[in-house]
């Protein structure tokens, strides 16, 4: 079981995300008002809180929401999952379907820390079933 620390958005690509505390996620979309939303197999992605500290830990000065992620879980470790593994958060069913993802050359990170964590430790999932998540909600493998 994780929970949930932060919900991101951002409104345009290619920017960091902002954590707006809760967010309506809809069935084969994504996230409501989140640039990345569309009908493809990476609607909301998810990045586990421990591989941010430790990040942070080397020195790195991150805010939520830095690289990318829709959502931060403290307690999984969503790298070690296999794909069509689903999650369930209050109503919302989220399905893994990508475990990271090629960088776009050069993001800010990248260019200030020599590396980026989300290519390697973030996933992506689709929404199976839609809801709200705020943070604090808990996050469970099903």
């Amino acid at each position: 079981m994780g929970k949930v620390l932060a919900t991101c958005i951002s409104t345009e690509k290619g920017t960091q995300k902002k954590n707006v505390h809760t967010v309506k996620l809809i069935e084969d979309w994504g996230i409501e008002n989140d640039a990345h939303a569309g009908k493809w197999h990476r609607q909301v992605s998810l990045l586990s809180n421990d591989r941010i500290e430790e990040f942070k830990a080397r020195g790195a000065k991150v805010e939520q929401g830095a690289f990318g992620e829709n959502l931060i879980v403290e307690g999984i470790d969503f790298k070690s999952l296999p794909i069509g593994t689903r999650f369930k958060c209050n109503d919302v069913i989220l399905e893994l379907t990508q475990i990271g993802k090629e960088c776009h050359s050069g993001c800010e990170i990248y260019k200030i820390m020599g590396d980026c964590i989300m290519p390697r430790e973030g996933v992506f999932s689709k929404v199976i079933c839609g809801g709200v998540i705020s943070e604090g909600d808990e996050l469970e493998i099903i």
